[in-house]
């Protein structure tokens, strides 16, 4: 049997390595067979394989994986910052003569990112930070979210909510892609949108991000998010939902958020993220108080 623990980093051969996983559990089934759970490294995935279907990744591999990750990361970050800067030196032509000796300050939406995954909340979280997003993050597993994300909205009152975490198309052959049951955690992306919108019933004052690799895209709008993957079942990126969430945070409040702008600004795109017409969340003021 392959030599493979907890923890190693690994791909499937079967596959033909095309993702980097972690191991995360290893169980024997019924058929006294091993098998290996695993998250994915980069991508909102979570899969079960045999164990003697994998291999460890190389040193150089995994180098050259880790860098062209955050060659995307970078250049979606870079993106955002030039777009706005173009935003601000609109704003700032269209100013009056008589408002223009009064300094701005900027009020962009408010997020509560609840992540079925520990390690992406953290790297989620560091680039709320690098994005100058305000954000609250809690790491609650998907069968949960839906049980405390009432209390949640209430405590710290955001204007974004995001959930996600993992998610899957589950079983061998060919698949009902309509049923909820098929999934590893849609039905929980789902209970989770409804119960927020039991606080907050308008798609304008709650924007709700929803979903992860492969969800139920149709299922997860329809029980009232504004935004959700995954339209062609495709894996998605583990900072999709910043993006997303970071277009609406920035998009001025009385404007609608490009749909088409907001998928762009995903690291996945279209195939992988999807969504509906969304009142934006920014707000300038002024005058902005002298440091003193």
């Amino acid at each position: 049997m392959v030599d493979i623990q907890v923890g190693d980093l690994v791909v499937r051969k079967s596959h033909g390595g095309d993702i980097v996983f972690k191991v995360v559990d290893i169980f024997v089934d019924d058929s006294a067979q091993t098998h290996c759970v695993l998250k994915g490294l980069h991508l909102r995935l979570m899969a079960d394989s045999p164990i003697d279907d994998l291999q460890r990744i190389a040193a150089e591999d995994l180098r050259n994986e880790i860098v062209r990750m955050e060659g995307m990361h970078n250049d979606t970050l870079k993106r955002v910052m030039v777009r706005r800067s173009r935003e601000r030196e609109q704003v700032e032509l269209r100013r009056s003569e008589a408002t223009k000796k009064f300094s701005f300050f900027d009020l962009p939406g408010r997020v509560l990112h609840l992540d079925g995954d520990e390690e992406y909340l953290k790297m989620c979280l560091k680039t709320y930070s690098q994005l100058n997003v305000q954000a609250e993050g809690r790491w609650i597993e998907e069968a949960k979210q839906a049980e405390v994300v009432l209390d949640l909205l209430d405590e710290i009152r955001p204007d974004i909510l995001v959930l996600t975490g993992h998610d899957a198309l589950v079983g061998n052959g060919k698949k009902d892609l309509s049923d909820l049951n098929n999934y590893r955690n849609s039905k929980h992306f789902v209970a989770a949108v409804k119960k927020a919108r039991t606080f907050e019933p308008s798609r304008d004052d709650l924007v709700i991000f929803a979903g992860a690799c492969q969800s139920h895209f149709e299922a997860i709008l329809s029980s009232g998010a504004n935004f959700a993957s995954s339209p062609n079942r495709i894996f998605i990126h583990a900072y999709d939902p910043v993006f997303i969430a970071e277009k609406v945070a920035f998009t001025p409040i009385n404007k609608t958020v490009d749909v088409s702008d907001a998928i762009t600004a995903s690291v996945t795109g279209v195939d992988g993220v999807g969504g509906l017409e969304t009142r934006g969340k920014f707000r300038l003021g002024m005058p902005k108080t002298p440091i003193r």
